[in-house]
């Protein structure tokens, strides 16, 4: 049982890490090359395993079933409280926002594909909301069932595009390295390494063992770490960075990269992996996001389990990120772009501070603690700051296609 235990928790750690986000992972790092790529997912994973490690400990130092919330009030107190509820709020609303704005363009090659009808783009906005919309209303268990199939089918389609791929890859594409923008690419990588809120559950499901969670966590954020890696190898030695269909011009359209591939691969099971591969990852993706936010509302609302208040939330869940996707023609993109300070703030700095508060483990009290803690602190900042400054353009000229 406990090694049963073990192995779910460690998936259920990777299944929250791998989603809809590694579609833009590539876009992202087109531009620095495979190398640098792999250097700044390593520094986000360590940084995001450090400040993992940090929640698991404050969520051990106080008592009950304490969420992110409560975490926050009880070491940072209103302040703390209140900045969280604003930043977790805000990160979920931005990440439903991204996987609306990636489903659009899959709706869109569906229907063309049976009728060949285009449907409009701003309709094609509510397929996700409409189609799934209707299981975050009834809840987590109808949510639970369709999950587990759609993460069997996310599986099978990354293993059938990732063998199918490994023959056209042209190693003089994995050749670029551009290690002057790396920092640029740091708000959307830091994004794809977030599992922190499942913590909470994870200490009651694994029956408060802290060393079988300490290895859980470094394991399941492992995994999608070498996935990660495995799938840059694969889309940056296969897709050039200019012209027709290239990573620049997928960047500046926002649309998800298996587009690319499937034009410039002519492959059946390319073809059939990408399709599939980009609807399982985008809507396991979002059903548990908004499921997570529809949720958060209601608990933070104090909405009633009436008809009408699973109807209300259920609107706050999706009218928000229709208005952002409708706003923002590059809206996958540009959501998980501003979802990066969001992750720093609540996934990194939040927890390095509160960890600052502990007495025990004495870790904290060593100068090596404190080093960690320090690194962690000023790294969080720095993703705010970089995140911030790049939506006021300041980064243009440090990229080969300022012009996006």
């Amino acid at each position: 049982m406990k090694i049963n235990r073990f192995i779910g928790g460690v998936f259920l750690i990777s299944g929250t890490t791998i989603g809809a986000g590694m579609l833009a992972l590539p876009l992202t790092t087109s531009f620095i090359g495979l190398i640098p790529s792999i250097v700044v997912f390593g520094v986000c994973w360590l940084s995001m395993l450090a400040s993992a490690f940090f929640l698991l400990d404050v969520n051990f130092s106080v008592k009950g079933q304490a969420n992110l919330i409560s975490m926050a009030s009880s070491t940072l107190g209103p302040f703390g409280k209140y900045l969280s509820w604003i930043a977790y709020l805000l990160l979920l609303y931005l990440l439903t926002a991204a996987y609306i704005a990636a489903g659009a363009p899959l709706f869109q090659m569906g229907v063309f594909s049976f009728t060949s009808y285009l449907v409009p783009s701003h309709i094609s906005y509510f397929f996700l909301p409409v189609l799934f919309g209707g299981l975050v209303y009834f809840g987590i268990s109808f949510v639970d069932s369709l999950n587990r199939l759609l993460m069997v089918g996310l599986c099978l389609s990354y293993l059938l595009i990732i063998g199918s791929l490994t023959r056209h890859i042209e190693p003089h594409l994995l050749e670029r390295a551009n290690w002057n923008s790396t920092f640029i690419t740091l708000p959307v990588i830091i994004t794809s390494f977030g599992y922190h809120i499942i913590i909470p559950s994870l200490k009651s499901y694994m029956n408060h063992n802290k060393k079988q969670l300490r290895w859980a966590l470094f394991i399941g954020s492992l995994l999608p770490l070498i996935v990660y890696i495995l799938w840059e190898l694969v889309t940056l030695g296969t897709i050039p960075l200019e012209g027709k269909f290239g990573l620049i011009q997928a960047s500046k359209e926002g649309v998800p990269i298996t587009s690319s591939l499937t034009q410039i691969v002519k492959n059946r099971w390319v073809n059939v992996g990408a399709h599939f591969f980009s609807f399982f990852a985008i809507v396991t993706s979002f059903l548990g996001v908004s499921l997570s936010l529809s949720d958060f509302l209601k608990d933070g609302l104090k909405l009633k389990k009436t008809v009408q208040g699973r109807l209300f939330a259920t609107l706050l869940t999706f009218v928000p990120p229709l208005v952002f996707v409708f706003t923002y023609p590059r809206g996958f993109i540009a959501a998980l772009e501003y979802a990066g300070a969001f992750v720093a703030i609540l996934l990194i700095l939040m927890p390095s501070v509160m960890a600052c508060r502990l007495k025990r483990p004495k870790f904290y009290q060593t100068g090596y603690g404190c080093l960690l803690l320090i690194f962690t602190t000023l790294f969080a900042l720095f993703v705010v700051a970089i995140d911030v400054l790049s939506q006021w353009g300041f980064f243009n000229g440090f990229t080969r296609y300022a012009h996006i």
